[in-house]
């Protein structure tokens, strides 16, 4: 098998799984070891290396999603209408563990006094790298067997966070990878036309 099929299959395989639980197929170490790889191979832009990653398992992980469920049950305040929510987060919750990704904006600004040129595009980029950040960890979490979901709770719990974990005031939130073992398989996955997504020229 060539690399380029190993590295599509991968690709196929990385899906939004929601039914998670806490047991996980490998050791703590071995996600430990799949971030820190990305984290030295993974591209940036002007090579920033920007990115910056927690990773919380156990009592983090669901300390995490308990301030969580509390700061949303704030915002929306009637009990029965947050019921969807609370079902929504406790399904995280379920999960063995989550990183976060954040982006160091001293970093982003330092980018920009270095080469003003493109300043506006620096935050733009930013995101772009902690994206691959992402999509890095989420296939190779993938290869191994451990589920994962991205979450988009911030800004509304970065506050609580920095608060927690004892965040620096310059990383900013980006993303929240939820992750266990999979106790049930994501479904069909509907595809638009690929001719409505892409044109080549030349060929």
């Amino acid at each position: 098998m060539s690399d380029l099929t190993t590295l599509q299959q991968l690709a196929e395989k990385r899906r939004s799984i929601y039914a998670l639980s806490n047991k996980l197929p490998v050791a703590n170490d071995e996600i430990v070891k799949i971030v820190e790889h990305a984290i030295l191979h993974t591209p940036s832009s002007f090579n920033s290396q920007s990115t910056r990653i927690v990773v919380l398992f156990g009592d983090d992980h669901r300390k995490l999603w308990d301030m969580t469920e509390d700061t949303l049950r704030e915002i929306v305040g009637d009990e029965e209408k947050f019921k969807s929510t609370k079902e929504r987060v406790n399904g995280f919750r379920n999960g063995a563990g989550t990183v976060l990704f954040f982006e160091d904006q001293a970093v982003v600004r330092g980018m920009q006094e270095a080469a003003p040129l493109y300043a506006d595009n620096f935050p733009i980029w930013a995101s772009q790298t902690s994206a691959m950040h992402q999509y890095v960890i989420w296939t190779a979490l993938a290869s191994i067997d451990v589920g994962a979901n991205l979450q988009h709770y911030n800004p509304v719990i970065d506050q609580k966070v920095a608060s927690a974990w004892d965040i620096d005031k310059d990383w900013t939130l980006n993303a929240q990878l939820v992750f266990g073992t999979i106790e049930q398989p994501a479904g069909e996955k509907a595809f638009k036309p690929v001719e409505e997504r892409m044109k080549v020229f030349g060929a």
